[in-house]
């Protein structure tokens, strides 16, 4: 598989989603929770959704409650958090696990493609990782991802342009997304 088109996702009503329907657009692939720390970068994505939208930018939007258990609950339940809480319209798909043995194989072709490199400097992003050590040990070799809100950037030819994890500035991210559509 070379690009993210050669995928088929699960929408969160359970339909098969091929990613090739995205085709031509850029993309910000995100796995999220509900009850995480990170859960107000919904603020500033459907900001990036409103605003980018019409110049074909597209957020698609992966709840995975693998990490401490932050996004319980239903697809539905989550939608309407989303939605309720944050005005989300973006497409939301079904939770997914982003690591070990049953990670979703987009995800896993997303983190072969950019390697996690580190959560940047700082007290708060060492915290992090050891938190994140912690919780990935069960994952082996096999825990791609570290934590909830991990963006991947998509150009218009589907492939991988960039990985911001969740400490990122969500200004930088939206940048680089701006940057990619001219």
């Amino acid at each position: 598989m070379n690009t993210v088109y050669d995928f088929t996702v699960k929408d969160r009503k359970g339909s098969e989603i091929s990613l090739s329907d995205y085709k031509d657009k850029v993309l910000l692939i995100v796995n999220t929770a509900t009850g995480c720390g990170f859960t107000p970068h919904y603020e500033p994505l459907e900001a990036m959704y409103r605003d980018l939208h019409d110049k074909g930018f597209e957020i698609l939007d992966f709840p995975c409650n693998q990490f401490a258990n932050q996004a319980p609950g239903s697809e539905e339940e989550i939608h309407q958090f989303c939605k309720l809480k944050f005005g989300t319209e973006f497409p939301q798909f079904a939770k997914t696990d982003v690591n070990g043995d049953n990670a979703e194989p987009l995800f896993v072709f997303l983190a072969k493609e950019k390697p996690f490199e580190g959560f940047g400097k700082g007290i708060k992003n060492a915290a992090l990782s050891k938190f994140t050590e912690m919780n990935n040990k069960k994952f082996g070799d096999k825990a791609y991802i570290k934590w909830n809100f991990t963006k991947f950037l998509i150009d218009r030819t589907g492939k991988v342009i960039a990985r911001f994890e969740p400490t990122a500035d969500m200004k930088e991210v939206r940048k680089a997304a701006e940057d990619l559509l001219g």
